[in-house]
């Protein structure tokens, strides 16, 4: 049963992160930017209107590498300590400190790029030649290099950055402190309610009057702060619209997708042909859904539950290592030690805290380990979800080990392709190992409604409805709620046509999602999920050579682009067949668990 919220201060201390290898104290965090205060100053002293050539550009850019690695921990740490508590005063002043800061320091190091790109093109590209380790750094400048503005201009930007995140911000106040859920009925019972348990549990809650209740009663809280909310959005759309006029970009399409190093044809692929192409399988899974548990009509309502809530046993934190050590074994000793090191050495938040940050996610920190939050409620489908933000971890446990800082970090597009890579080894793990109908039913319903349904569905669906914002804004028009209420109604409908009742409230669904202040992000996920399809099936079916060059991958961070990472991996994005093939699997998986439930059915 659900239960309140305690307080971070009542929380077991084995329950949550370490964060000292960041910063030993708060004192260590304020001396931490004291010092790079005064470097970022000798710095500027230095090499401001001296990076004239070759040789004075990398002499520049080893300095400023070193200065960018040493902003890291702090940054880290200030965000990090803020998403377990965004209750916590101290680290609410401590998060605005650290932004305000690397504005001011974003300011004083922007004649960096500035300079850079006055030189001509042939002088890069002798420096490129001259040292391995920027050159992918460069070649990258050069893309801007027909986006970059005045370097006065540049400058005021960068002074702006801290006012630039403040919509991402005000949405987290907004959402993880302001807005406080009251108790909701059901069955004339009284419970508790808050963002992390109504995502956590009550969505799947076996009991359709108290699940569909707790919809309304979060549903309801979420109406009352939706033109705030509304407001805030409008205005990260807005910067990004002015930014991307300003810089000379065709769209704010471009402008988003240009750091990803892919064009629009794959963004687009990637939504329509989910659109046409998924939407039959997945409401197939619905009539599925409702046909299993008697519902007298499906609605959004019903669309967590388990297929069979007998076989989502409870499992504890030290049952899951387990399953994902078995798992994930396939990996190597290297990447299995790190799994080993992240459950020992609390690089893991398990805690379930009041202002605790919604989800999971997994920061990687250069120079440091990665830190997983997750907040643990003992469902069995959580070792798929610790295992995406393991597969997060492992990517850039490899990367920050094999690359410097400027070449760690590969393209958004790919980002996901790792973590879901993880959940796949998970379930083809679980489906190896028994022949029980009814297990099997459970993993194959797991993998569509936790891999594929999340991944796939609910990120797809997202990334439809930002689409439509986007192309609003591009036409220099501007969004409220009523707006943003119909369009996300608009796509829920288009997908699930009659199959699924969308419920009253469904619509603000808009409202949970942090990723809309992440640009082009929610698409990402089905892209990387594609990738990890067929490199899943290719461990499968080839063993160990595949896993070595999936490992050659994780290690070459960002210097490849998307579409040379996946060929590295086996994969052609560059046409529609990987995503064919994967949707083609999802109904392949839908098709069996009908099967399986219709022997099932016979057996009782």
């Amino acid at each position: 049963m659900v239960k309140s919220l305690p307080p971070r201060s009542e929380i077991s201390i084995e329950e949550t992160w370490n964060l000292e290898s960041l910063m030993a104290s708060p004192e260590a965090f304020d001396a931490a930017l004291e010092e790079l205060d005064q470097e970022t100053a000798a710095y500027a002293e230095k090499f401001q209107g001296q990076i004239t050539d070759a040789q004075s550009a990398l002499e520049a850019l080893e300095a400023y590498l070193a200065i960018a690695e040493k902003l890291v921990a702090p940054g880290t740490f200030a965000s990090l300590s803020y998403s377990t508590d965004q209750t916590d005063a101290k680290a609410q002043m401590r998060t605005g400190k650290y932004s305000a800061f690397s504005a001011k320091i974003g300011s004083r190091l922007a004649f960096v790029t500035s300079e850079l790109l006055e030189l001509p093109e042939d002088t890069l590209k002798q420096a490129m030649s001259e040292s391995k380790e920027f050159e992918g750094y460069l070649k990258k400048l050069l893309r801007k290099k027909p986006h970059q503005l005045h370097p006065a201009a540049e400058k005021a930007l960068a002074s702006y950055s801290s006012v630039f995140q403040a919509p991402y911000e005000l949405y987290n106040t907004t959402k993880m402190v302001d807005m406080d859920f009251p108790d909701f009925e059901a069955g004339g019972k009284s419970y508790p309610l808050s963002y992390v348990s109504f995502e956590g549990d009550w969505e799947a809650e076996t009991d359709t009057e108290l699940r569909r209740a707790a919809f309304k009663a979060f549903s309801d809280k979420l109406r009352d702060y939706q033109h705030t909310t509304a407001k805030t959005y409008d205005m990260q759309l807005q910067t990004e619209k002015t930014t991307a006029d300003l810089r000379g970009y065709e769209d704010i399409f471009e402008y988003l997708l240009f750091n990803q190093e892919v064009d629009r044809t794959l963004y687009d692929r990637q939504i329509d042909l989910i659109q046409t192409e998924l939407a039959p399988h997945m409401r197939k899974y619905a009539r599925l859904l409702q046909k299993s548990h008697g519902l007298d009509k499906m609605t959004f309502a019903d669309l967590k539950i388990s297929l069979d809530p007998e076989y989502d046993p409870e499992i504890t934190v030290e049952e899951s290592k387990q399953y994902i050590n078995e798992a994930l074994g396939i990996m190597g000793t290297d990447y299995l030690n790190m799994v080993e090191r992240s459950y020992n050495e609390r690089w893991i938040d398990f805690a379930q805290n009041k202002g605790k940050s919604t989800g999971a996610f997994c920061a990687s920190p250069y120079g440091d380990h990665p830190y997983i939050l997750i907040s643990w409620t003992g469902r069995m489908n959580e070792v798929f979800v610790l295992a995406h933000e393991l597969g997060h971890a492992g990517h850039f446990y490899h990367a920050n080990r094999e690359q410097n800082l400027f070449n760690a970090r590969p393209s958004l597009y790919f980002i996901e392709a790792p973590s879901t890579m993880n959940e796949m080894l998970v379930a083809n793990h679980l489906l190896k190992n028994s022949e029980d109908p009814k297990f099997k039913r459970w993993v194959i319903s797991s993998i569509v409604a936790r891999t594929y349904y999340h991944n796939f569905v609910t990120h797809l669906l997202e990334a439809a409805y930002q689409r439509e914002v986007y192309k609003k804004i591009d036409a220099g028009e501007n969004v409220n709620a009523g707006v943003l209420n119909a369009l996300k109604r608009g796509v829920l409908e288009e997908f699930w046509g009659d199959d699924v009742e969308v419920t009253e409230g469904a619509e603000l669904t808009w409202m949970r999602q942090p990723h809309y202040y992440m640009g082009l992000y929610p698409y990402t996920y089905s892209a990387g999920l594609t990738i990890s399809t067929q490199v899943s099936k290719r461990i499968l079916s080839e063993g160990q050579p595949a896993v070595d060059e999936w490992i050659d991958v994780l290690n070459a961070g960002g210097t490849k682009t998307p579409v040379e990472l996946s060929k590295m991996a086996g994969v052609d994005i560059t046409t529609e067949q990987p995503l064919r093939d994967t949707i083609a699997y999802i109904g392949e998986l839908i098709d069996e668990l009908e099967r399986l439930t219709e022997e099932i059915e016979q057996q009782n």
